[in-house]
């Protein structure tokens, strides 16, 4: 039995000490136009939605994402911060998403839970190119987007340019080049030029 116990170990520590050698000799491709093995990605998925699940547990959800003036804030917000990753109705694709890896859900075609959108927008998640807004957004700003997260399935092409039309600029971003101010890049966004 104590062979065995042993030789078990002998083969686990061997496993280890082959991944570490096939990772320090980069043998992995880190490439993101590279995909990971299904096994991989198997693994990474459970640990992120498991991990995602737990650390939003004790969000508490504020009564106020209804409010009409809260939803139209989250839309510029989403507007400015957002579409380039994670589209919007009439925005099929974008210049940064087919280089991204993981892909970003298309957040106008699937339904999130307002606690789990509320800790991934406030932290980010780690090497998937989902920033935490957390260190330039307060939560009431990140609620906001929450809200507008809620009504963006079902919206059409024209309900989202309107919106975004009347939806106040992100005071929290700068502008992403010198010539056009942020409220100018929320309407390029939702322009009919970007649909499909």
């Amino acid at each position: 039995m104590k062979n065995i116990l042993i030789v078990l170990l002998g083969a686990a520590l061997a496993v280890v000490l082959g991944l570490y050698a096939y990772m320090y000799l980069g043998m992995y491709n880190m490439g993101a136009d590279s995909p990971h093995w299904r096994m991989t990605v198997s693994m990474l998925t459970m640990m992120r939605e498991r991990s995602i699940e737990m650390h939003a547990a004790e969000v508490v959800v504020p009564s106020n994402l209804d409010d009409p003036a809260v939803i139209l804030k989250g839309a510029g917000q989403y507007a400015a911060m957002c579409t380039g990753c994670h589209l919007a109705p009439g925005i099929a694709d974008s210049e940064i998403r087919p280089g991204l890896y993981p892909r970003p859900p298309n957040l106008s075609k699937v339904r999130v839970d307002p606690r789990e959108a509320f800790w991934v927008i406030k932290h980010g998640i780690k090497m998937s190119a989902m920033p935490a807004w957390g260190f330039s957004h307060d939560d009431a700003t990140i609620w906001t987007m929450v809200a507008f997260l809620r009504k963006l399935p079902g919206m059409t092409p024209t309900e989202y340019r309107d919106i975004v039309a009347k939806a106040p600029p992100d005071d929290d971003m700068g502008p992403m080049d010198r010539d056009m101010p942020m409220g100018d890049h929320a309407s390029a966004a939702a322009s009919p030029t970007h649909r499909p």
